[in-house]
């Protein structure tokens, strides 16, 4: 299951880092799998509602577009229905994307890593061997224009990682995702935040390698050009 705020959902018209992850398993994956959520939509810029179908391959299957990831959410905003939401959806795998939203608007980085610690107690009290890969916050436009925020950015990245080492079991292991290789915000998102197509397949990437290295998962996946 894909957690995650707006660089997750995608807008009208994307692709969507879900739909080259999608695309990544289909080529290398061993086994039967399901990309399983609650919601199915693109955010719609023009009713700032997430209301769109309008995924810029109208062939990406419905049954492979379910994620738990919505525009303007993060941590806080996940940690109180990802319990439900597993339990419901009968996930074992979380592919979670969160953090700018919390540090941008509510949290700051330490009641933001308590967030996640939360989310993660929550999700392993619905499925005590849930897996899940956690991405930290990626360059953007505003943490590389502002000073403070990009140390709080950088704050939480350290207690992110902090997270994953005290909280990841073999029972129920975390990963900790690398940054996207060759990340630079002005190739790989379209307004310094959400990813462009490079930025989608690179997002892909880092979470489809996290996978592959820590738990022999898949393939590694062809980053582009």
């Amino acid at each position: 299951m894909f957690v995650g705020d707006s660089m997750t959902i995608g807008s009208a018209g994307d692709f969507t880092w879900r739909y080259r992850m999608w695309q990544h398993l289909n080529a290398c994956f061993g086994g039967p799998y399901r990309i399983v959520g609650p919601r199915h939509t693109l955010h719609e810029p023009a009713e700032d509602a997430a209301t769109s179908h309008a995924y810029r391959d109208p062939d990406f299957p419905e049954r492979a577009r379910g994620h738990l990831a919505g525009w303007g959410e993060g941590w806080l905003h996940m940690a109180p229905v990802i319990g439900e939401t597993v339990r419901r959806y009968r996930a074992d795998t979380l592919l979670v994307s969160l953090g700018l939203i919390d540090l941008g608007f509510y949290t700051d980085a330490e009641q933001t890593a308590e967030n996640v610690r939360e989310f993660v107690a929550a999700a392993r009290a619905a499925a005590p061997h849930i897996r899940a890969v956690l991405m930290p916050v990626i360059p953007n436009v505003r943490a590389a224009a502002d000073p403070a925020f990009g140390a709080e950015c950088a704050r939480f990245n350290e207690l992110l990682a902090k997270a994953v080492a005290d909280l990841s079991t073999p029972a129920s292991p975390l990963l900790l995702a690398s940054e996207p290789a060759g990340w630079q915000t002005d190739l790989a998102t379209y307004d310094g935040t959400h990813p462009s197509e490079r930025g989608e397949h690179l997002l892909a990437a880092a979470f489809a390698d996290a996978m592959h290295q820590g738990w022999g998962v898949g393939g590694p996946y062809g980053t582009p050009a």
